[in-house]
């Protein structure tokens, strides 16, 4: 595995209060609201929740959002998902015929044209079918940072979603990029190729872009838009905590 760039550098073991944490939330999520999935792009923290869910055994559910705009190297790192872990990894897919509409009447490539239309795609490819992977679950994780961007800031370990009506988890919430990168090191995790060739953040291809050196971890994500509103509506929850919860497994 080649960890040479500063994008993805970490340093020494990873904390062990910080992994029995994680396990220890991640146990109480499968447990207290199955049942629970995980939502994962295939970035370098969803792998460790990932790693973590295969080492622990909770029951949760690992799926993903196929856009049909993904990266070779994300499809290629499910492959690997799958051989490694024989994880069942379940794929959600946009509503064809939704597609079929939108690249008849605005093209393929709408979204470099306004943030409406931005949004426009992302509700269709993401959005609409993140509701159908989380019909019937009480629990979703993800594996959003505080550290990743402005309107991730305030993030908490655990919420209420009000869009989609269930409780939501960040285990890692508060982990830094370097703790993210040390356990990926330490347990041999595997990763996106894309980090080492400067990505810092991953999504479809045509909206994700290699980042240099200084710029924002996220400066790679719809870099043509104002940075206080690059989320793609798949965490626009009420920011609601549930009464009681606390970031104790921060």
């Amino acid at each position: 595995m080649k960890m040479d760039g500063t994008i993805n550098a970490g340093t020494g073991a990873p904390d062990a209060r910080r992994l029995a944490d994680l396990a220890a939330l991640l146990e109480r999520t499968a447990r207290d609201f199955a049942p629970a999935a995980l939502a994962s792009s295939f970035s370098a923290e969803d792998m460790v929740l990932i790693d973590r869910i295969a080492r622990d055994g909770p029951d949760i559910e690992i799926f993903m959002l196929d856009t049909g705009r993904l990266h070779e190297e994300t499809h290629a790192l499910v492959a690997e998902v799958r051989r490694r872990y024989g994880i069942a990894v379940r794929s959600w897919f946009p509503d064809a015929a939704a597609v079929e509409a939108l690249v008849t009447a605005h093209g393929p490539n709408s979204f470099y044209d306004s943030v409406s239309r931005r949004h426009e795609c992302c509700a269709i490819r993401k959005v609409e079918p993140l509701r159908r992977a989380l019909a019937g679950k009480r629990a979703w994780i993800t594996g959003q940072r505080r550290a990743q961007a402005t309107t991730r800031r305030d993030l908490p370990v655990e919420e209420w979603d009000a869009a989609n009506g269930l409780h939501k988890v960040n285990p890692l919430a508060a982990w830094s990029t370097g703790e993210v990168w040390s356990y990926i090191r330490a347990f041999d995790v595997p990763y996106n190729a894309l980090y080492d060739l400067g990505f810092a953040s991953i999504g479809c291809a045509p909206c994700t872009r290699a980042i240099s050196a200084g710029e924002d971890i996220r400066a790679g994500r719809w870099w043509w838009e104002n940075p206080e509103g690059r989320e793609c509506g798949l965490h626009a929850n009420d920011g609601v905590r549930r009464a009681g919860e606390a970031d104790n497994a921060a």
